[in-house]
């Protein structure tokens, strides 16, 4: 090639190695399609070719395994590291690391063609004499930043004796070699480089291109390994760089000589050689380490093994031991076992004989066996008494005052009159916190427990037997003692009495028990005192002389704030990107995940919130009542008002929600997920007064349900939030597709051991309700669930209504029968007896099945003459008559106490089943039908 001709010449590479700073391989984009061809052709050849053995012709083009895509690629051996090992060259690539002969192999001579890729070096660069590893490994980076998979322009400036271009690089207006010296990763040489004073060697670079197939992919994506930091990179080049610094004079401007660089490269190979020395040395070490620590963990092990053996041995020993020791016990044991028989039964048969004589003694005088007792109880009463505390009585009247101070402080509506009465209550409160260890003191020291034993022995009245616990020292003690006691009543009852003996036996009776009562009443009273005090000590000693901090509770929510706006602007871009032409799959299912995590991490902020307000409620009513009155913008008393369920931090539109129009058209009703779990919101129409009777039902109804939660009954209430864009309050409970009786029976019916699970959950779900005076007032097939088919709860029903308005609703319908009680029909108002007749009708029709009934003239069904089990039928006749049982009773019937025993309901025949179906259907449309006309609370979340 002429050097005018190669010299400044211009052409288009792609960066795809990185050694140094200021040395590169690059690909000419000319070789696009060779390169894919290639790697066709290797990936055809290379599996079946065969491995290199012996010596290695490092001249020759081999094909090489890459280590990290196990893809074939053309390479040359640079050095033989083992009998196994070989450090390659990937020469269409410029990258090297270590494979196994087996991963080398032999490829035929069409393959072997020169390399694609070719080395450069920035013109006029060289690396800085003193700069350390840290620098160098930035400049390779910063280098790989501006050349690594970019289009570069080369412009050919000299080409080394081993090939290298040395070359000036641009990337569109960018000097690449400027840049890195700006950095300070190269410096300027001393003798630069041109193209009139360079020797050049002639390199006949002839392109091979065997193949004519256009191919539009780029040829740098099929590479080994195009991450950097896992190449294996030679610092050849900076010590070219050095050697030509040395070998010039400064100021003189003298071309290179092929001898110089010759012998540049011959001390490039001593570097090599050495590094290779030392490496091996490095290995012999630590394999002669490695055989030191195998024989002492061999020297470990053996010991170990002894002692393991010599365990073995005494674990024998000590077994054969613990088995004589049990063989004697056992002989122990049964000597005495037949010692004791003997003696008790000889003891016992003296002392029975001696009880029936103390027996008819008694029988014919009942008085006189209190002499002896008698006596040691007056002394006891009059004697030992316990007396009042002396710190009881200011103990009660300091807690009276502090009631008081408290009371004052909720009662109050001002800021500034609350502060008077919050450091009134304070003072009263430190008294009473000194009154209160003042007389725990003093009561600790009392002997109540002995005193609260002895009258309890000496209360005449009582009758006290002895416990197996209560028995001191072995039986012959007790025996002796028996029969001690027994013989000494037998002397005094023997003794005559007359009636003024026995008038003041019973008089002074009388005055011991009164006394025993007066003092057993002020124990009482002390021990109660005494418990409520240490409670009182334990809690107010966190808060004397300090207020609660309610910053936890805004800290909480300003994060609900942040999740929320987060949340927004996922859905404002979630929206965007599907509305736009060129989004992806991949793009909208991430952006989900993202929402999904957001929801969820609102829902626990929510959370954590409610926890929150739980603590500020519980010092509210306990120890703060001024919290709500110093801290309005926190909302305590509405959290208070509404029973913990109401949360201003959720919104409608932040939720999935999927409307289902079809259950309802006049309340709103959407299905979502919060937490992988289905929930359904229910909305409602309120204005000023319905909203607030709507919190005040929900409320009750929460409480109920909080008492008891998952035994309850009761279907949970989630949350209560406002809409603030419209007039509504939406109810979050939870959904249970295909779970309400309505679909349950025209899918799979229950069985009968089912029914009365579930049936007993209901009644279960009604107790809790009543026992909180709530009338529920609209039960029916599609407001009660049987979740896993055995656990039976009780809907909610709508919270804008009220009872009477609910129990005339037309879903009040099961089939042909009426579950209005007919007392409501009559106009009667709502009550739990007509909630437990709609539940005796639901059983009723579960238990039916397919049997034809006849409704009596008050509407209630005819329960005699039908197919049925005799103490199901008593426990219906019990529940559809007029005086009914309570939901209570009817958790104590033999029913739910003994399910097993009750046969299942009759079925239809298959031609009779596919009638009934079509009738449960045409059913079902007709509840359908009412729930979107009236649309009570009670749509079936199972639908």
């Amino acid at each position: 090639m002429d050097e005018d001709t190669e010299y400044n010449k211009v052409g288009d590479v792609v960066g795809c190695h990185v050694e140094d700073a200021v040395t590169f391989w690059a690909q000419n984009i000319s070789r696009n399609n060779d390169i894919l061809k290639l790697s066709r052709a290797l990936a055809e050849v290379c599996p079946q070719a065969n491995s290199v053995f012996g010596n290695p012709d490092f001249t020759k083009i081999y094909g090489g395994c890459f280590s990290e895509d196990k893809c074939w690629y053309r390479c040359k051996v640079q050095q033989v590291i083992s009998d196994e090992k070989c450090q390659v060259l990937y020469i269409d690539y410029g990258n090297s690391e270590i494979l196994n002969r087996s991963e080398i192999v032999e490829i035929p001579k069409n393959l072997q063609f020169p390399s694609i890729a070719k080395k450069y070096r920035l013109w006029g660069l060289q690396i800085p004499p003193d700069q350390d590893l840290n620098q160098f490994d930035q400049g390779r980076k910063f280098l790989c930043s501006l050349i690594f998979e970019k289009e570069i322009k080369m412009r050919h400036k000299a080409t080394y004796q081993d090939g290298t271009v040395v070359a000036q690089a641009e990337y569109g207006k960018v000097d690449i070699g400027e840049e890195v010296a700006k950095k300070g990763f190269a410096e300027k040489c001393k003798s630069p480089i041109n193209a009139n004073n360079c020797k050049e060697k002639k390199i006949d670079v002839v392109p091979y291109k065997p193949w004519n197939a256009k191919v539009t992919a780029p040829a740098w994506e099929n590479r080994p390994n195009p991450s950097v930091s896992n190449r294996l990179k030679g610092r050849f080049g900076d010590q070219i760089g050095t050697n030509m610094r040395n070998e010039n004079h400064t100021g003189n401007h003298m071309p290179f000589a092929k001898e110089k660089l010759m012998a540049c490269d011959f001390i490039m190979g001593s570097n090599i050689s050495l590094a290779k020395i030392k490496q091996d040395q490095k290995l012999i070490e630590e394999n002669e380490k490695l055989k030191k620590e195998k024989e002492i963990l061999q020297e470990e092990n053996h010991i170990l093994l002894h002692n393991y053996k010599e365990l073995e041995s005494t674990i024998a020993q000590l077994n054969h031991q613990v088995q004589e020791e049990k063989e004697a016990s056992k002989e122990t044991l049964k000597h005495l076992g037949e010692t004791l028989h003997t003696y008790v039964g000889t003891k016992l048969r003296s002392l029975a004989a001696q009880v029936e004589v103390l027996k008819e003694v008694r029988c014919a005088n009942m008085n006189v066996h209190f002499g002896d007792d008698l006596f040691r109880a007056v002394k006891e009463v009059t004697e030992r008494c316990l007396i009042v505390p002396s710190s009881l009585g200011k103990l009660e009247k300091i807690w009276a005052e502090y009631n008081l101070a408290q009371e004052m402080i909720q009662l109050c509506k001002n800021v500034n009159e609350s502060d008077v009465l919050i450091l009134k209550r304070n003072e009263v409160q430190q008294n009473l916190y000194s009154a209160v260890e003042e007389f725990i003191r003093e009561v600790e020291e009392l002997p109540l427990s002995e005193r609260s034993t002895i009258l309890q022995f000496f209360d005449l009245t009582s009758e006290v037997s002895l416990k197996s616990e209560e028995v001191v020292g072995n039986v012959d003690e007790v025996l002796e003692k028996v029969e001690s006691d027994i013989c000494k009543e037998l002397e005094i009852s023997l003794v005559a009495q007359d009636e003024a003996d026995k008038e003041i036996i019973l008089n002074a009776y009388n005055k011991v028990i009164q006394k025993i009562r007066q003092e057993q009443h002020l124990i009482t009273v002390v021990q109660s005192k005494y418990l409520t005090s240490v409670e009182f000590k334990k809690q107010i000693a966190e808060w004397l002389n300090k207020s609660p901090n309610i910053d936890n509770l805004f800290s909480i929510k300003k994060t609900l704030k942040n999740v929320k706006a987060r949340l927004r602007w996922k859905l404002v871009e979630k929206s965007n990107l599907e509305e736009s032409d060129d989004y992806s799959e991949y793009e909208i299912t991430k952006i989900k995940e993202e929402i999904t995590g957001l929801r969820n991490s609102l829902i626990q902020e929510i959370y954590n919130e409610q926890e929150e307000y739980e603590r500020l409620t519980c010092l509210v009513q306990k120890w703060f009542p001024e919290l709500p009155l110093l801290h309005p913008e926190a909302g305590i008393l509405k959290y208070m008002n509404s029973g913990g369920l109401l949360t201003v931090s959720l919104e409608r539109d932040l939720l999935d929600a999927e409307p289902l129009k079809k259950l309802s058209t006049k309340h709103p009703l959407v299905c979502s997920e919060v937490q992988e779990q289905k929930v359904l919101l229910k909305g409602y129409s309120v204005d000023v007064n319905t909203e607030a009777k709507v919190i005040e039902r929900t409320a009750k109804y929460h409480r109920a349900w909080s008492e008891f939660k998952e035994k309850s009954g009761l279907l949970q209430l989630m949350f209560l939030f406002l809409c603030k864009s419209d007039p509504l309050v939406y109810l979050m409970v939870p959904y249970y597709p295909g779970a309400s009786l309505g679909a349950l029976q025209a899918s799979t019916p229950l069985t009968s051991e089912e029914i009365l699970k579930v049936m007993e959950g209901v009644a279960r779900g009604l107790h809790t309700l009543h026992k909180a005076n709530i009338v529920h007032g609209s039960l029916h097939t599609n407001n009660v669930f049987a979740l896993n088919r055995k656990q039976g709860i009780v809907g909610d029903f709508d919270f804008t209504k009220s009872v009477d308005q609910r129990a005339s609703a037309n879903s009040m319908v099961v089939g042909n029968l009426n579950l209005i009680s007919p007392e409501l029909r009559m106009g009667h108002l709502a009550s739990p007896s007509s909630d437990m007749y709609a539940y005796g009708c639901l059983l009723f029709w579960l238990f039916v099945g397919d049997q034809e009934f006849k409704i009596k003239e008050n509407g209630t069904p005819e329960v005699d003459g039908l197919n049925m089990d005799n103490k199901v039928k008593s426990l219906l006749l019990n529940l559809i008559c007029s005086n009914r049982m309570t939901a209570e009773q009817v958790l104590n019937d033999e029913c739910f106490l003994f399910p097993d025993v009750i046969p299942a309901p009759p079925q239809s025949e298959p031609g009779e089943e596919l009638e009934c179906e079509k009738t449960e259907e045409k059913g079902e449309d007709i509840i359908s039908s009412d729930n979107k006309t009236d649309d009570n609370e009670e749509i079936d979340p199972s639908q």
